[in-house]
């Protein structure tokens, strides 16, 4: 059986009339004997309706059969009562009990089998509902809730019929007596709900009392575990709050100023309330490119911070996140303001824990936030609904609160004032159901959407829906100024109209007063000063001085330092967005030890031709690399020209030489046997002919002999093979050109297996970075490595064949072949390794504001000019040592031809002079011997007639050379007269 009969509703301000209603019920139906079942309380709240009930039944005829007082704790004298009820004759029972009570009565009623035929229950209730709520009244939090719950309440009963009975209890935010006050208000109060404080420290012991006796705890607490509904079913998450959408905002902020690193500074209480957000903050610092430098917990009873706020100025990093609460806030701002961390280059920002209170602070507090960012819940505050509270509110917590300077209502107020409307309105929406009454008002909270102050309010599994838009103020003179909302989906904006305009950079709100009254955004950390410089370590050995020189001057006792890489700093210096103070300090040592001074403390920072090296990334942050990242093997050269005796065969190939002397013999051939039937110089025995038409055959090369040919066909022949010739003989003349005059080089070594067959010594440049990459990943043995200094050294060692082979990265490679421009070579592949970089500490800020300026350096062209004015200032010193010899054509490339043409003319002219001398001796012989044989016969005449016979005897020409010289020329060219 759901419900009673009969149940009779009253006031508790009207119970005699409530009494007169039931004794109507018992005449009307002529019942004469009734047993009255009452809540046995300890204020005797039930029992004292006992008098009017026996006055009222008094005056129908008729009388109370039996008084049962039941106990409000239920126990087993439940089932002992009811079952000597049972046993009397009298059937009717007018209940008057707690809802609670009534309730367990009524399932045992029912399990007895007293709710059937024959028996009459009247239930007589009052219409009003008792609602608890532990707030602490020493908290502005709470000052703000007991006002706007009374004001709630009053509201309802304006508005609605039901009566609803408000009992407060103070907590005085201590955890042991939020327990007590909760067990008070189920057993004293008889409460149907509680509303629970605003820490997690009381709300938690609250919801542990309450959940044991099944009475829905609506809890106000900021931050709520996630786990907390789960472990306590009746447990409702009343507040707003979205920490984790609150951390996104908090990033926002940091990523619209370019902050990379933020401190949080936190309230370190026993259940890690605050500690809760780290893991929420640093998610969402990651997604926008930041971190956290320190994670810095506060005792919740500090009597002084100084220690971690002198640690905190120590460091680097200025950016603060404060997460605790209002009171230990305020202790920590009024510290941090003595120790001048309230100034300019500081930044802070509280989360809505500080902030959501910045109206309630006073005037010193205030005064000692001067520019701080706070992010606080935001709720509207220009709705009539809110003007009309806001009104009322400012009047009615005046008279509660006098001694409080600020009357304003905050989020707490209207929070407050909405939950309670939510409970009011879910429990009048029962309709004074008995049993099962939890499950139900869950059913019921689970369908209300309703439209409070804050917005829409709409319970998820007892969670109310979390705001999603966060308000952005600033602290400023005696007040705090509203920047403008931040909303997870759409960002920054100064207004929550519809139309507004939204940006993801905080900027776009306008301009921020920031600590020291600085009105330029602050980078975030410190940056060195004039009295607090950047110690900046350089190597003072570099293997090139072009990149780093150090030089003393005995005369001001300082170090100077120039060079390319300190060319390359000065540049990004001068492109940072602040001064930076700095001081160079030479350093003898390996640079893995250079950077290790880094993380030692002993410097800030390292410039020069450092390597980026993974093991030294354990000990300093590097900046993008500003020089070639290639590592290369660099080898003597030697000359690509062997058997120079035999060049001048090269520009032809065997087969164009044999088609060259097929051809020429065709040609001459071809003449040959045209032109010997005009000319009988071209006849002759055969030996004679084919000399002829070979002589013929070559010279159509060098001359066309045109006017000495009697056929045309001939001439043609002639003309088309001369111009043949003609390209031939050019094409021949540049090919052997380019042979002789370009010089032929070669490495002397190709690849690095070849290094490693023959055993050979290998040198690198100063530093242990090249030699482990030779060692361990190019697997040569250690023994064979050697180190050098100085590039003198390097290129002495690679001359003389101390080393086979040297490695240098792409920066000093470039450098080294300037200066040795002829006798060295870039042989094999290249390895990719780590250019050069600045170093500076781990986490230092400095590295992206860096690497920006690295940027502009690249794509300005500056880079690109302190290189070539680098490689340009470096002469190579082999140009004038060079041998003119060498690119001079000498006997050495032509002998065999010279041999050739000189042996053959001497062989010709020792054949031509033997022949005349052969041929002058059998004249000469034949001569004498005619001669002598005419002298005989003058004798034998007469004397005039061996005169005249003498006289007639001259040497005639020597027809031989006559025809020769005729031959000569016919085919040659035209004589010279």
């Amino acid at each position: 059986m759901e419900r009673c009969p009969f149940l009779v509703q009253a006031s508790i301000s009207n119970q005699d009339a409530q009494m007169k209603a039931v004794a109507a019920i018992v005449q009307s139906w002529d019942w004469h004997r009734v047993n009255i079942i009452y809540e046995d309380d300890t204020d005797l709240a039930f029992g004292r309706v006992i008098p009017n009930l026996l006055e009222s039944l008094q005056e129908v005829g008729a009388e109370i059969s039996h008084l049962v007082p039941l106990p409000s704790l239920i126990a087993s004298s439940l089932s002992t009562e009811l079952l000597r009820l049972e046993r009397d004759q009298y059937r009717v029972f007018v209940v008057h009990t707690s809802l609670k009570l009534a309730t367990h009565l009524f399932q045992k009623a029912q399990e007895m089998k007293m709710m059937e035929k024959d028996y009459v229950w009247i239930q007589a209730t009052s219409t009003q509902v008792v609602i608890g709520a532990v707030i602490d009244n020493t908290s502005r939090a709470g000052m703000e809730a007991n006002v706007s719950l009374q004001m709630a309440l009053d509201d309802i009963s304006k508005q609605t019929n039901q009566s609803f009975v408000l009992r407060v209890i103070n907590s005085q935010g201590e955890p042991a007596k939020a327990a007590l006050a909760a067990i008070r208000l189920i057993d004293s109060e008889k409460v149907q709900v509680i509303l629970g404080p605003h820490t997690w420290h009381e709300a938690s012991r609250v919801v542990e009392i309450s959940n044991q006796g099944q009475i829905p705890t609506f809890s106000l607490a900021d931050s709520n575990p996630m786990w907390a509904t789960e472990r306590w079913p009746f447990l409702v998450q009343a507040s707003t709050s979205n920490q984790d959408a609150q951390m996104k905002a908090v990033a926002a902020i940091v990523q619209s100023w370019d902050w990379r690193r933020v401190t949080l500074i936190y309230e370190e209480d026993t259940d890690s309330t605050f500690g809760r957000v780290i893991p929420n903050l640093l998610e969402s610092l990651q997604d926008v490119g930041a971190e956290i430098r320190h994670l810095v917990p506060l005792p919740p009873y500090a009597t002084s911070l100084s220690e971690q706020l002198i640690r905190l100025k120590r460091d680097q990093c200025r950016v603060f996140v404060v997460h605790t609460t209002l009171k230990l806030a305020t202790h920590l701002f009024q510290e941090a303001e003595q120790m001048q961390m309230i100034e300019k280059d500081y930044v802070w920002i509280t989360t809505n824990t500080i902030s959501d209170l910045l109206y309630s602070v006073n005037i010193s507090t205030i005064f000692s936030m001067q520019g701080v960012i706070g992010v606080k819940r935001h709720f509207p505050e220009i709705t009539s609904q809110f003007v009309e509270f806001k009104k009322r509110f400012r009047l009615k917590f005046s008279v509660e609160y006098p001694e409080e300077e600020n009357n304003e209502p905050g989020i707490f107020a209207v929070e407050a004032y909405d939950t309670m409307w939510v409970v009011a309105t879910t429990l009048a929406k029962m309709n004074n159901q008995i049993t099962n009454r939890s499950q139900l008002f869950f059913e019921k909270l689970s369908l209300m959407d309703f439209s409070g102050i804050t917005g829409r309010v709409h319970a998820i599994d007892r969670k109310y829906e979390s705001s999603h838009i966060f308000g952005v103020v600033n602290v400023i003179g005696k007040s705090y100024r509203e920047l403008g909302i931040w909303t997870e989906k759409l960002g920054f904006s100064k207004h929550t109209v519809n139309r507004a305009l939204y940006n993801s950079s905080m900027k776009n709100l306008g301009q921020v007063f920031w600590p020291g009254e600085s009105m330029h955004a602050p980078k975030g950390w410190s940056v060195p000063s004039s009295t607090d410089s950047l110690k900046i370590g350089v190597p003072a050995e570099s293997m090139f001085k072009q990149f780093v020189d150090v030089e003393y001057d005995p005369q001001t006792d300082n170090f100077s330092c120039k060079g390319y890489a300190i060319d390359i700093f000065n540049e990004v210096r001068a492109r940072l967005p602040y001064y930076l103070s700095y001081e160079f300090i030479p350093y003898h040592g390996t640079y893995d030890s250079l950077v290790e001074k880094i993380y030692l403390k002993k410097f800030d920072a390292v410039v020069g031709d450092v390597s980026v090296v993974a093991d030294r990334c354990k000990h300093a942050d590097f900046t993008r690399t500003y020089s070639n990242s290639a590592l290369a093997m660099l080898v003597p050269v030697q000359s690509k020209m062997p058997h120079k005796a035999w060049l001048f065969l090269k520009p032809f190939t065997k087969a164009m030489w044999l088609l060259i002397l097929a051809i020429t013999i065709y040609n001459g051939f071809v003449i040959w046997l045209i032109e010997r039937k005009h000319s009988p110089r071209l006849r002759g025995s055969a030996t004679d002919q084919a000399g002829i038409m070979i002589w013929l055959s070559f010279t159509t090369l060098f001359s066309l002999n045109g006017g000495k040919l009697h056929s045309n066909l001939s001439r043609i022949s002639i003309v088309v093979w001369l111009f043949v010739a003609l390209v031939i003989t050019q094409s021949y003349t540049a090919s052997l050109t380019s042979m002789l005059t370009v010089k032929k080089l070669e490495p002397t070594v190709s690849d690095i297996e070849t290094l490693k067959t023959r055993n050979a010594k290998i040198g690198y440049g100063k530093g242990a970075f090249v030699a482990k990459y030779l060692e361990e990943v190019l697997g040569f043995k250690s023994y064979n490595l050697k180190n050098f200094s100085s590039p003198q050294e390097y290129a002495q060692a690679l001359k003389t064949g101390e080393i086979a082979a040297g490695f240098l990265n792409g920066s000093y490679l470039k450098l080294f072949l300037a200066k040795y421009c002829k006798s060295f070579v870039v042989a094999g592949p290249t390895y990719k390794v780590g250019g050069f970089g600045f170093s500076f500490s781990r986490g230092s800020p400095m590295v992206t504001d860096v690497n920006k300026a690295l940027l502009e350096i690249f794509e300005s062209g500056k880079l690109r000019e302190l290189e070539d004015k680098m490689i340009g200032s470096e002469r190579c010193v082999e140009e004038d040592s060079s041998n003119d010899d060498e690119i001079s054509l000498s006997l050495n490339s032509f002998w065999i031809l010279f041999a050739l043409t000189g042996g053959t003319t001497t062989c010709a002219l020792t054949i031509y002079a033997l022949d005349g001398l052969r041929r002058r001796a059998i004249k000469f012989t034949h001569n004498i011997s005619n001669m002598v044989t005419m002298i005989l016969k003058h004798w034998r005449h007469q004397r005039r007639r061996l005169s005249t016979k003498v006289s007639d005897a001259e040497i005639p020409e020597d027809p031989y050379t006559a025809s020769n010289l005729d031959s000569i020329s016919v085919i040659g060219s035209k004589p010279q007269t």
